[in-house]
């Protein structure tokens, strides 16, 4: 009899049990880059008005204080890699914008 109840126990617990299973979130990291944003940029811009277009830059490098880097990653939680990556790097001369350069990975 009781091979019969843990027959029967496998068979009500094994559908409920394998319907179990574990949430894991998505994970953003870095500035979210905007087109609109990236578009609204002209060479010649200061860089308080590309920070206000902007916002802060996730990368300033305290031995380029001329280049800021914009980066922004996703991992959605159902997956272990990396699916979306996008980075723009600002590039200024004189305190003015001199250069975009954007590099899109999907």
């Amino acid at each position: 009899m009781t091979s019969f109840r843990r027959i029967l126990i496998c068979l009500i617990l094994g559908p409920w049990l394998s319907a179990c299973t574990v949430h894991t979130i998505d994970i953003q990291q870095g500035n979210v880059i905007d087109d609109e944003a990236v578009a609204q940029l002209k060479l010649g811009m200061t860089k308080r008005q590309v920070n206000f277009i902007m916002g802060t830059p996730l990368i300033q490098d305290p031995f380029h204080r001329d280049r800021w880097d914009y980066v922004y990653t996703l991992r959605p939680g159902n997956q272990s890699k990396i699916t979306e990556r996008d980075r723009v790097t600002l590039f200024f001369e004189h305190g003015r914008l001199s250069r975009i350069e954007r590099l899109e990975q999907p």
